[in-house]
């Protein structure tokens, strides 16, 4: 049964690929949230009361005040938070065992690669103190090649797991850093058609824009004691 939602979710948030996916599953539910910055730059990430909810220290996460027999509940891991939202407001996510399944296996295979292997490719071509040809190269093709699998997988689909769902948003973020990436996306037709299906929806125009104005105070890539918070060992 789906639920409607009288108190605001809280998102707890940095506008990057990871978080533009709450941000972008909340607003395409129309649920009220309230949105908690977490400057990953300046290390709000460890402090103890985000680690009770993030233990992972990384954002985004979520506290539903509105959650399972009506308790409060927290989540972290973007794609949990996806699979959470999606299973209670019942959207975005198939109640098809069939369908559940697709979206599922393009979710993990964003979570478990198109994701880790892209952050990858930025650390090393863009932050890394010292240039790495081996390192650069080797997330750089892995990188093409996980566009050509999502390519392949969109060719004759509007979307990767058929209806749009929580597997698309979980990736459109992360695609649209291709640039930076070193993929030239014409390469990817059925990818670049993709992204613009997605940004032609209002949603997630809306969803990549929160908290723009706060990331824009912050360069990472040149800001050395931020890439000192985010980099280093706690």
């Amino acid at each position: 049964m789906s639920h409607s939602q009288t108190q605001p979710i809280e998102l707890h948030y940095w506008p990057t690929p990871n978080g533009f996916k709450v941000s972008i599953m909340l607003e395409e539910l129309g649920v009220p949230y309230t949105v908690k910055m977490v400057n990953i730059g300046t290390g709000e990430q460890f402090k103890p009361d985000f680690l009770k909810i993030a233990p992972n220290n990384r954002m985004p996460a979520i506290v539903d005040p509105e959650g399972p027999d009506g308790k409060p509940i927290s989540v972290f891991e973007s794609g949990a938070i996806l699979k959470y939202l999606g299973e209670k407001f019942e959207k975005f996510y198939p109640s098809d065992w069939r369908q559940r399944v697709a979206v599922d296996e393009w979710l993990f295979w964003q979570m478990g690669g198109f994701g880790p292997m892209l952050g990858q490719n930025h650390h090393f071509a863009k932050y890394a103190p010292e240039k790495i040809p081996y390192a650069i190269k080797r997330y750089v093709d892995e990188t093409n090649r996980l566009y050509g699998v999502l390519n392949r997988r969109l060719e004759g689909l509007d979307f990767v797991a058929g209806d749009y769902s929580i597997a698309d948003m979980s990736m459109i973020g992360w695609s649209l850093g291709h640039e930076g990436q070193g993929v030239n996306i014409d390469e990817f037709p059925n990818v670049k058609a993709w992204q613009q299906r997605q940004l032609d929806r209002p949603a997630v125009v809306a969803g990549l824009a929160v908290g723009k104005e706060e990331r824009a105070k912050t360069n990472i890539a040149t800001d050395k004691a931020a890439q000192k918070v985010l980099f280093g060992q706690r």
